[in-house]
C-alpha cells in the first residue's frame, strides 16, 4: 500500500487525486464520506485503488468502534488528526497478515444487503402509511 496524506477539509476546497473525506467530529467519528462536509478530514491517495482499499478499511474501523477510543471532548466528541491517522496506519499494518481484499468484498457485499433491506423497508413504510391513508377515506 503505498502512502496517503490526510489533512483538515477547507470547505470549497477541489482535490485531484483520488480522494474521499473522514467525519471528524459527532459519535461517528471516522465515518467515510463520499461527499465533503463542514467537519471533516480529506484523505488523499496515489491511485483509485488505494482510495477504494482505504475507504473499505476506514468504515470497517468505524464500524468496530476504533476511532471511539480516540474521542476527546465532553459535548461535542472528535478525534484528532493524528489520532485518525494513528488509527488508519495501525489498521493499514494488521490488514498485511490477513486476507484483506476477501474481507473488504465481504464488507462490500454486506453494505450493499444492507442497502437494499433499508430500501424495502422504506418502501413498507411508505405502503403502510398509504393502507393507513386508504383505510380512513373510506371510513369519512
Amino acid at each position: 500500500m503505498s502512502t496517503f496524506e490526510i489533512k483538515t477539509h477547507q470547505i470549497g476546497r477541489t482535490y485531484s487525486n483520488p480522494h474521499f473525506f473522514i467525519l471528524n467530529k459527532g459519535l461517528n467519528s471516522g465515518k467515510p464520506l463520499a461527499l465533503p462536509c463542514p467537519n471533516c478530514f480529506v484523505l488523499i491517495s496515489k491511485n483509485e485503488e488505494d482510495k477504494n482499499t482505504l475507504y473499505h478499511l476506514t468504515m470497517m474501523l468505524q464500524i468496530g468502534g476504533f476511532y471511539a477510543y480516540y474521542l476527546k471532548g465532553s459535548v461535542i466528541p472528535f478525534i484528532s488528526i493524528n489520532d485518525c491517522k494513528k488509527t488508519l496506519i495501525k489498521g493499514l499494518e494488521s490488514s498485511k497478515y490477513s486476507d484483506f481484499n476477501k474481507h473488504i468484498r465481504a464488507v462490500s457485499i454486506i453494505s450493499k444487503k444492507e442497502k437494499e433491506l433499508q430500501n424495502v423497508f422504506k418502501k413498507m413504510a411508505l405502503l403502510k402509511k398509504s393502507y393507513i391513508k386508504n383505510v380512513f377515506k373510506k371510513a369519512n
